[in-house]
């Protein structure tokens, strides 16, 4: 079981409805508690986020209350009203271009998995079918899959591999890159089945990834191969110590789970159902799958509309999950109302030992450490890193993106989404996170670099993340939150189970202002979009 520490913190209402209809967390006295920054990449080698000093008084305690009173956190059927809408600044949206063409759903890569799961042993079985159609417009003398656990010694052995129920025998898997070798080239259009059984002897969780096993948990993520995308050639990036370096394309997910352990509870990235003695989770249009199994876990739950909500914790926790809760029901609202639907049909977040948060489709981590620094506030880690990885569910898992090469498209966004989530929910913090979050840093460097490009993590994170959120502060500015909020809205609906880049960004912009910019992306980017 989870080792018992002392816990502190509190939250005046418990989430007890399964809507979104609750009353906010009643603000505790708080120190301003140092803020930890961003997702770590999962291979990466963790790194220390450098903190915030308590030294910044904070504002009365009677402003939380009083913003929550005045700003509402929005609901379903209601748009909140921003408290610094300027319609007058606001342009004449210029004529739309031609769109792009989504990959239809029967397009799409689909997954079916039957996993047994060795909780007790830290061992995984799994028979995989990927049915696949080609959509590149190409043949395709080759097929390259992600085998990311085969980056740990010892970790990934397959033992069979079928294309179409005939034994394949020429590919080769080296690293993370299995590449399969056809009998014939796959044809524009055709559709093809590839069948591989695999096991994981997990290794122990490192502290700046989630993959793995701790001594009450196995998180499964980036756990299977899947087929990455093609784009005149097959996109798997190197390893980078910053960042994220995996693309993925949009795919369908059939997971049938069997567990031997006792009183085991599996958080995944989709509604569970129960099919005789296995679990059957069902997703569509997602970027990844992921598990995370303990026999210690607590849950709460909300909902927001139809999406369930639910918060996996440790026993001392209670009170942070709560606030977990809340601060999620909060998001997801907010969200939907300014970017669109929520792509997925419920969320997990799950506790773990981890040095910040992580996001996957459906599920994100967060790391045990701000739950139990947590202090009843919306001034704490829990909620700051909390609404980030909840936005990487449109930036991330509805628009994708090359994470690599383009990181910015998600980070940037999913950190000004922070920024929207306290504008709206606790507009008298607004200082509070540009100070703790952003400026105390001093924040440069060019947004649009790679997570090659940095000899530092300080530096990736000053200009991707930090430097990217200035950037879309003062685009917001020169657009108007009116056109703001539109482009946005509409970059996610046009984008979305499809992979955008700057380019398509920028032409989002200019399909939502006849502004001129080209100063701002001066000074922000090296490439002049």
């Amino acid at each position: 079981m989870k080792k018992s520490t002392t816990r502190t913190g509190w939250l005046v209402c418990i989430l007890c409805a399964l809507t979104l209809s609750a009353c906010a967390p009643a603000p505790t006295q708080e120190a301003g508690p140092p803020l930890v920054l961003v997702t770590l990449d999962p291979h990466a080698t963790a790194t220390a986020t450098p903190f915030q000093p308590p030294a910044v008084a904070d504002p009365p305690l009677a402003t939380e209350t009083a913003a929550v009173t005045e700003t509402p956190a929005p609901t379903e059927t209601s748009t909140p009203v921003p408290p610094t809408e300027t319609p007058e600044n606001t342009a004449t949206p210029q004529p739309t271009a031609p769109l792009p063409t989504p990959i239809p759903a029967s397009g799409r890569t689909q997954y079916t998995m039957y996993v047994t799961l060795d909780y007790s042993n830290d061992g995984v079985a799994v028979n995989e079918t990927v049915h696949y159609t080609n959509t590149t417009g190409q043949s395709l003398a080759n097929v390259v899959m992600a085998v990311e656990p085969n980056l740990w010694t010892n970790c990934f052995t397959l033992s069979t591999l079928q294309q179409d129920g005939t034994d394949l025998s020429n590919y080769t898997l080296s690293g993370q890159r299995l590449t399969i070798i056809p009998a014939q080239p796959i044809d524009p259009g055709a559709v093809t089945s590839f069948t591989l059984g695999f096991s994981l002897a997990l290794p122990p969780k490192r502290s700046g990834s989630t993959f793995g096993y701790l001594s009450d948990q196995i998180n499964l993520t980036d756990w299977y191969p899947f087929i990455v995308p093609y784009e005149g050639k097959w996109i798997l990036h190197d390893v980078s110590a910053y960042g994220e370096h995996l693309v993925y394309d949009a795919a369908d997910y059939d997971v049938y789970v069997s567990v031997k352990g006792s009183n085991v509870v599996l958080a995944a990235s989709a509604p569970a159902e129960t099919q005789g003695d296995s679990t059957h989770y069902h997703l569509e249009a997602a970027r990844t799958f992921v598990l995370s199994a303990s026999d210690a876990f607590q849950m709460d739950e909300s909902a927001v509309g139809s999406v369930k909500i639910h918060s996996y914790y440790f026993a001392g926790d209670e009170n942070a999950s709560k606030g977990v809760v809340w601060m999620a029901t909060q998001s997801l609202g907010l969200y939907e109302a300014k970017f669109g639907p929520y792509p997925y049909a419920s969320l997990s977040i799950v506790e773990t030992d981890l040095a910040d948060g992580q996001e996957y489709d459906g599920l994100v981590f967060l790391a045990d450490k701000f739950y139990s620094d947590y202090n009843g506030s919306a001034k704490s880690d829990l909620f700051t890193i909390g609404t980030h990885e909840i936005a990487h569910q449109w930036w991330f898992g509805l628009v994708g993106s090359d994470q690599a090469l383009e990181p910015w498209l998600d980070e940037a966004l999913s950190v000004y989404s922070e920024r929207i989530y306290y504008e709206y929910n606790y507009p008298a913090y607004g200082d509070w996170w540009w100070n703790f979050r952003v400026n105390y840093f001093g924040p440069s460097g060019y947004v649009d670099s790679s997570v090659y490009d940095f000899a530092t993590f300080r530096a990736y994170v000053n200009a991707v993340y930090l430097n990217g959120a200035n950037f879309l502060d003062d685009l917001r500015s020169r657009m108007g939150d009116q056109a703001f909020f539109a482009f946005l809205e509409d970059y996610a609906t046009t984008y979305a189970h499809g992979h955008a880049t700057g380019q398509d960004f920028f032409a989002m912009v200019r399909r939502h202002t006849d502004r001129d910019f080209s100063d701002i992306i001066r000074t922000y980017f090296q490439n002049q979009y």
